[in-house]
């Protein structure tokens, strides 16, 4: 499947309908379960718009072309099965079988995997996946394995985060002072923004457009592709480009249910995962490259501010130097290796 901006911007229009989509596109997997010997749920918190679930609409296709029908793949978009610390609950428990979640989200229950996402450390994508698919992404892998839960190898990509605001640009440093920004429920993000003096509330992404719309808060931070398939742009003003973290989605399995496939449908099932982890990483970029000018054309305006004054700050505040202490040494020589020294 190629991934086009046509595409996109013919899925982007009827995002509003999500409602009805989400049935069109996911219910004839879900119709067909009962002749599945391995009939297993994948749930995720992004519109069906968004490159992660045209890619796993493809996957789970090939899945079950390639296991000759024995492993049927069910998507549940949207958050269709609850926010994203319930939906990482049922993993656990085994409700569903397959969860994508940010590793700083993912924080909550293995708290060294957020290391990926401290703040200005990756100054561009080569760095990241030379990190992720290298020491950093087997050392964070680890981690997760103890959790009780399996990550697939390939991370797949979210984006670089900017911020958004309904009140002014975020130039330097000091405009974060005093701001209402919505961050995941992550402990990283939150220190993050208390180190700019910021006012962060905690909030799962399912409540993000009402908080903004409501102004509950006046401003959030996400990569560009979830700001326009979430519509995003309908309830904010101003785009900062502040490169702020990467942030990626770890493809994460319920070990039991993993396991419980034998050997070689287990191989069929995670190669195509991580195939089409390396798909959605190109789409991701792609689209990316040409949000700006189409978000620009909805409203929002864009700046580049430096990043010297947020570096600074951070350290300033003492952040770096507390999350090398909470990570430990193994993990923070080992996010050095690839960012070079930041505390």
């Amino acid at each position: 499947m190629t991934l086009t901006r046509r595409t996109l911007i013919k899925a982007s229009a009827a995002t509003a309908l999500t409602g009805a989509i989400a049935p069109a596109l996911f219910a004839p997997t879900v119709a067909r379960a009962q002749s599945a010997e391995f009939s297993y749920k994948y749930a995720n918190n992004l519109p069906v718009t968004h490159p992660m679930n045209v890619r796993a609409q493809e996957m789970a296709a090939k899945i079950k072309a390639e296991t000759k029908g024995r492993v049927e793949i069910n998507i549940f978009p949207s958050s269709q099965l609850g926010g994203d610390t319930d939906m990482l609950s049922q993993l656990r428990s085994g409700a569903i079988e397959f969860f994508t979640l940010s590793p700083l989200i993912l924080s909550t229950l293995v708290p060294n995997a957020s290391i990926s996402g401290i703040g200005f450390a990756f100054p561009d994508y080569a760095s990241v996946w030379k990190a992720m698919d290298g020491d950093l992404g087997t050392y964070v892998r680890g981690q997760i394995s103890k959790a009780g839960i399996v990550a697939m190898d390939k991370i797949w990509d979210n984006g670089f985060r900017q911020i958004t605001t309904s009140t002014k640009p975020i130039e330097t440093a000091a405009d974060l002072k005093g701001l209402k920004i919505r961050v995941p429920v992550s402990p990283l993000w939150t220190s993050m923004f208390k180190a700019f003096d910021s006012a962060p509330a905690s909030l799962n992404f399912a409540e993000v457009y009402t908080a903004l719309q409501t102004r509950a808060v006046d401003a959030q931070e996400n990569p560009l592709a979830i700001i326009s398939t979430a519509k995003l742009y309908e309830v904010q003003k101003y785009c900062s480009l502040t490169n702020h973290m990467w942030d990626g989605f770890w493809f994460l399995a319920n070990r039991r249910a993993f396991e419980k496939l034998p050997d070689d449908l287990r191989t069929i099932v995670a190669k195509n995962i991580n195939e089409a982890g390396l798909k959605q990483r190109d789409d991701v970029f792609a689209l990316n490259n040409n949000l700006r000018k189409e978000l620009a054309e909805k409203g929002l305006t864009f700046n580049e501010p430096k990043v010297d004054s947020f570096r600074d700050q951070l350290r300033k505040a003492g952040f770096y130097a507390e999350w090398k202490g909470k990570y430990g040494d193994e993990a923070w020589a080992t996010l050095e290796k690839y960012t070079g020294q930041l505390s």
